[in-house]
C-alpha cells in the first residue's frame, strides 16, 4: 500500500484527532452530523480518523475562523472537492491529447 493510500486509512481515535487539530470531540461529532466529513469506523462502530480527515478538520477550523457558519463551510468543502476533481479531469484530458498528438521531429 502506498503513502497516498495510507492517508485515507483511519488510524486515530476521536480523542487523538481532536487533540491533533485543536478542537473538542463534540465538535468532531457535530461536523460528522452536519456532513462535513465521514470518518471510518471499526467493526464495533468506533470512529477512526485518517490523515485526510485531519486535513479536512484543519480546513474546517480555518473556515470557521474566517467567520463562516457550518453551512458555509460545507459549501466551501464541496466546491473545493469539485474543483480538485475538475482539475484532475483536465490534467487527464490534456495528457490524453498530448499522447495522441503526432510527434514532429
Amino acid at each position: 500500500m502506498g503513502q497516498t493510500d495510507d492517508r485515507g486509512r483511519g488510524v486515530y481515535a476521536i480523542s487523538v484527532a481532536a487533540e491533533l487539530v485543536g478542537t473538542g470531540q463534540q465538535n468532531l461529532r457535530l461536523y460528522e452530523r452536519k456532513g462535513l466529513l465521514e470518518p471510518g469506523r471499526t467493526l464495533g462502530g468506533t470512529r477512526q480518523y485518517s490523515e485526510n480527515d485531519l486535513v479536512t478538520l484543519r480546513r474546517i477550523g480555518e473556515l470557521l475562523e474566517l467567520g463562516l457558519n457550518l453551512a458555509g463551510v460545507r459549501m466551501v468543502l464541496v466546491l473545493e472537492a469539485d474543483n480538485r476533481r475538475l482539475e484532475a479531469e483536465l490534467r487527464a484530458a490534456n495528457a490524453t491529447r498530448d499522447a495522441a498528438r503526432p510527434r514532429s521531429g
